[in-house]
């Protein structure tokens, strides 16, 4: 959420960031909304006024045993009015704050202007894309040959875009999530969350996901709770309503959860294969971090999350969204993209974001500074480190041999009880 006061004050960079995004929030309505909201708190508080002043001539004149019938009269007249603007002023709140909970964040100064993916710039590579001397498979073709991916099953039980894993590949799930926390934890400098995977709506607001993404949220019938997304929602808000001490900043916390998601607006894309599923796992990094300097906190994030990637060896590249593609709550974002060899493209991995103090101002986080004892909102930082799945089918199919059995990374072979290679 973005302070109205700030969308008053520089209207017209927020009409130009609205537009590099392609958004069509309505800001001539909102500021429209927020003129009629004050113009009511004035009105109003003038006829409080009154009526004070009228009560306090009301008491001289009865200890003076003069006539106040038309000041009592005038009493009554200024009371139904109040009513009258109370009523208006909660329709206009109401209309002001369901407005202002959909518009998307601020760009930062260095976000590049685009209008979609195309746009998108690429920072730098990392590995080198494999050469195969045989016909590359894909992850899904692999998957089944070897008899770990059951897509069939998976469909059974929940559906298109749902996936049982099996064998080697249940294990290889659960050695890449248990790589990556010791990874984060024991070399990039984060603290471990077990996080609920189930939470309240006030918590989908604080990130952003609601109330202008619920299409794509999985709710629980009769209640306001929700299926996470991301751990991104329950780790941001573990400080949700709080104040926290400048010195306890930044705070780095990485999660394992699984997610979930409709894909509401995905259509047809994806739809085989690991690539785009309702239910997958990821580990996820939050940080909770000071204004000062949460620009550095993103490149440290973007740097944690390709470690894991240059410790599997998986080639990849970095780019820095444009603000076309970027993501409704995020200022800034880089996006990680591993290299898929069956579709002869990189595809995203990762994505690391500074959402500034968007989310905090919803969430309602915020720090005590040292220097002057006021509380400031914090600035908050998410990034994917990294989409397991995708993580898995990237190995799937850069490690993969002619005969169809794939080659674990030598980091992971510890994780998978010294097996080097899943074959038939």
């Amino acid at each position: 959420m973005l302070d109205i006061k700030y969308i008053r004050e520089n209207s017209e960079k927020i009409r130009k960031d609205l537009n590099a995004r392609h958004s069509d929030f309505d800001l001539d309505k909102l500021l429209e909304l927020d003129v009629k909201r004050r113009d009511l708190l004035v009105e109003i508080e003038a006829l409080k006024k009154e009526r004070n002043d009228n009560s306090a001539l009301v008491g001289q004149y009865k200890r003076e045993k003069k006539d106040a019938s038309h000041i009592i009269s005038r009493m009554q007249e200024v009371n139904d009015k109040i009513k009258e603007i109370d009523n208006e002023l909660n329709e206009v709140q109401e209309e002001f704050s369901k407005l202002i909970y959909t518009i998307p964040n601020k760009l930062s100064e260095t976000t590049p202007i685009g209008n979609d993916e195309d746009d998108n710039v690429e920072i730098r590579r990392w590995g080198e894309i494999p050469k195969f001397n045989f016909e590359v498979k894909a992850h899904d073709e692999l998957g089944i040959d070897l008899d770990i991916l059951d897509f069939e099953r998976g469909s059974k039980l929940g559906g298109s875009r749902f996936t049982v894993y099996k064998k080697q590949a249940a294990r290889l799930e659960r050695a890449l999530i248990s790589f990556m926390l010791d990874t984060h934890t024991e070399e990039n400098g984060f603290t471990e969350i077990l996080a609920p995977q189930l939470v309240k709506k006030e918590m989908m607001i604080g990130t952003g996901q609601l109330p202008k993404f619920e299409e794509d949220m999985y709710k629980i019938s009769d209640e306001e709770m929700y299926l996470i997304p991301t751990a991104e929602v329950p780790i941001t808000n573990l400080y949700n309503g709080e104040i926290l001490e400048e010195d306890e900043l930044p705070k780095r916390f990485v999660g394992f959860t699984a997610c979930f998601r409709k894909e509401a607006g995905s259509g047809g894309r994806d739809l085989k294969g690991l690539i785009r599923q309702h239910q997958f796992n990821k580990v996820e990094m939050v940080k909770l971090a000071h204004p000062s300097n949460s620009y550095d906190e993103l490149e440290s994030m973007v740097a944690s999350a390709e470690s894991i990637l240059q410790k599997l060896k998986l080639p990849y590249r970095v780019i820095a969204l444009c603000s076309g593609d970027l993501g409704f709550s995020a200022a800034k974002t880089y996006d990680l993209e591993v290299w898929v060899p069956s579709q002869n493209k990189y595809r995203e991995i990762s994505s690391c974001s500074n959402t500034e103090d968007f989310q905090a101002r919803r969430a309602r986080i915020k720090y005590r500074s040292k220097e002057d004892n006021n509380s400031y909102f914090v600035h908050t930082l998410n990034g994917s480190g990294l989409a397991v799945g995708r993580t898995l089918l990237a190995i799937m199919e850069n490690y993969q041999n002619e005969d169809g059995s794939i080659t674990i990374p030598d980091v992971l072979v510890p994780y998978m009880g010294g097996l080097k290679v899943i074959s038939k």
